[in-house]
């Protein structure tokens, strides 16, 4: 064995040792099973609150409820109202009372001045709580995490999975495979560049195994904790009633309603009270004065969203192009092209099915390429594409197509079809050359699409209806902010954002 398979055989070894220690850290930092307790009623002297009962309900894995449990122990205690006008507790609303909130812990004052943010002084639906941004509820749900887990560990709750050695010698060690790897590549011949490659690529999968792991893991103070409030949780699940009441029924119920939304008991209030990104279809605006939900259209498969003209110019070309070739093909094509009779006809590649087949194919490719798609998947699914004319050629409709004289139906269609979208992409393109249109309004949301080079979704409230269809905004747009008020310039037949402006007042 040369010097250099010694270095990768001892860096596999490496990753195995690695791999069996953090087994055993895993297995020898496990939460231990939680003993409940007898079911009761009680909070007991010094009761944790719901947002800390929730990291111990989820068993220190996540804080999923611990906002909205907060959200009904400020209710329960005076700071915030919930009320229900009608039969339907997804129109609930949230008040602030103005009682005084000094003694309040971090994660107490975020929910409440988040709920502040968005009731003022009027009030709002619970559904308004809701963020419109993905980033935002994760850095702002994030936070809540953080300071939640540092008062469980100030009660002795919780602690780190991995004391802090463990962890630096298992973040440490997780770099040895490749340096053994790298010195194997230099000692290869490779340069500096390719060993560093090689010398980090285990390190990857190492280090994301490793941040996975870190979190919270339960004292034995927190697991007998844990049990008591798992007393108050069968206390709960025993009556029936209590998992579909909805949010208003904290003045009934107190602080328990906030603890069984902690406990997952309350299943319907908690499924109320989101404070995560919210419904992307679905948006609370108040934008025109008064509360309302404003449904939101995405156009995913609208022709020409978002296009510029010298798109659309270049669409129309290829589905011309598509039109006229399926046209010219099917004209001129003539029956002795195809192969039908002979003992190499199953065989030929001028079999009926085959040409037809691979005419079809052709021209759709050249449409693809006067498109701008032409990518690395395109062959493959041409050559997909191209299967049912290999292996049918012989049989049904097929095997007669080559002599019908002049388009066949489906070709019929297609063209036609073809044809129409290019008139389609001309008649917007046409249109982009008018002014564009002034509307304004606040933004509901800004959805990012798949492709980094395709618009965003931009979804306005204008204040005149209950529903709108988002607007297709450029990529290399300026950022706009959901909640603030906008004017856009916009082109209709495309949807486009042309440029926005935040509006003055």
């Amino acid at each position: 064995m040369t010097f250099e398979a010694e270095l990768y055989w001892g860096g596999a070894g490496l990753i195995a040792l690695w791999l069996a220690a953090f087994a055993i850290a895993l297995a020898a930092t496990r939460n231990g099973s939680v003993e409940p307790g007898p079911a009761t009623q009680d909070f007991g002297p010094e009761p944790e609150s719901p947002a800390v009962v929730a990291l111990l309900g989820n068993r220190w894995r996540s804080v999923d409820r611990a906002a909205a449990a907060t959200l009904l122990d400020l209710a329960a205690r005076g700071l915030l109202e919930v009320r229900q006008p009608g039969d339907d507790p997804a129109d609930s609303t949230v008040h602030i009372t103005g009682k005084d909130a000094e003694d309040l812990t971090p994660y107490e004052r975020r929910v409440l001045t988040r709920v502040a943010e968005r009731a003022g002084e009027t009030g709002a639906p619970i559904g308004a709580i809701a963020f419109r941004a993905e980033e935002r509820a994760k850095s702002w749900n994030s936070a809540l995490r953080q300071e939640i887990v540092v008062e469980a560990r100030l009660r002795g709750l919780s602690r780190a999975r991995f004391a802090p050695l463990l962890a630096l010698a298992l973040f440490v060690t997780l770099f040895a495979p490749g340096a053994l790897f790298a010195v194997a590549a230099v000692s290869g011949g490779h340069g500096i560049r390719g060993a560093l490659v090689v010398g980090f690529l285990p390190a990857l999968p190492l280090m994301w195994l490793l941040t996975r792991a870190l979190g919270e893991r339960a004292t034995p103070r927190g697991r007998e904790r844990a049990g008591h409030w798992a007393g108050l949780q069968a206390w709960l699940h025993a009556h029936e009633d209590f998992a579909q009441l909805p949010p208003a029924a904290v003045t009934v119920w107190d602080r328990y309603l906030a603890y069984g939304t902690a406990l997952g008991v309350t299943s319907r209030t908690g499924r109320l009270l989101g404070f995560d990104a919210g419904d992307r279809r679905r948006v609370w605006s108040s934008y025109g004065g008064t509360w309302r939900p404003v449904r939101i259209r995405y156009p995913r498969l609208r022709p020409g969203f978002g296009a510029t003209t010298n798109r659309l110019l270049q669409l129309a070309c290829a589905a011309g192009v598509v039109a006229l070739g399926l046209y010219l093909f099917a004209v001129l094509r003539q029956p002795d092209w195809a192969v039908t009779t002979g003992p190499d006809a199953n065989h030929s590649p001028r079999r009926p099915g085959l040409l037809l087949n691979a005419g079809w194919v052709g021209i759709a490719l050249l449409g693809v390429v006067v498109a701008g798609r032409f990518g690395r998947w395109t062959l493959f699914l041409a050559f997909l594409a191209l299967m049912p004319g290999n292996f049918g050629s012989g049989h049904g409709w097929l095997r007669h197509a080559m002599d019908e004289s002049g388009p066949l139906v489906g070709e019929t269609v297609a063209i036609v079809c073809f044809g129409a979208l290019s008139a389609y992409y001309l008649t917007l393109a046409v249109l982009e050359r008018r002014a564009p249109h002034t509307v304004t309004g606040e933004v509901l949301r800004v959805e990012s699409r798949r492709r980094e080079s395709a618009p965003r979704f931009l979804a306005l409230d204008t204040g005149e209806t209950d529903h709108t269809v988002a607007w297709a905004l450029p990529p290399e747009a300026p950022a706009v902010l959901p909640g603030s008020v906008v004017r856009l310039a916009v082109s209709p037949g495309t949807r486009t954002v042309r440029s926005a402006d935040v509006a003055a007042g």
